[in-house]
């Protein structure tokens, strides 16, 4: 497994490369609806504008909440406690941190909680 830190940091440059990739493609939206008085004007070949919007908002809630994750990840990272489940403070297997890096916490509790 790569160097917790590292594989956070890549994780955070990605998911903020997709929000401002997002965020700039709704500017973009944004600009195209200015002055279109009917929600549902589209291109024939193409979604609506409101279905468009919609997607663009998940795209950008999305890796918003996975730079949040990352961000309070490498925060325990800095206090050492990266790895250690916040709810029942035993170790996060390795198996667990390598499909999900931000986890904060170990499968048993991540069950018990739904999450």
């Amino acid at each position: 497994m790569t160097d917790p830190r590292t594989r956070l940091e890549d994780l955070r440059v990605d998911a903020l490369r997709r929000a401002e990739a997002a965020i700039t493609a709704l500017t973009q939206l944004t600009h195209d609806r200015e002055g279109a008085n009917d929600d549902d004007e589209h291109d024939p070949e193409g979604v609506t504008l409101s279905s468009e919007w919609s997607r663009l908002t998940g795209l950008a809630e999305a890796a918003q909440s996975e730079l949040r994750q990352v961000e309070d990840a490498l925060s325990r990272v800095d206090a050492g406690t990266y790895g250690v489940c916040t709810s029942c403070g035993r170790g996060i297997s390795s198996a667990r941190l390598e499909a999900r890096p931000f986890a904060e916490l170990c499968v048993p509790c991540a069950e018990k909680s739904g999450r």
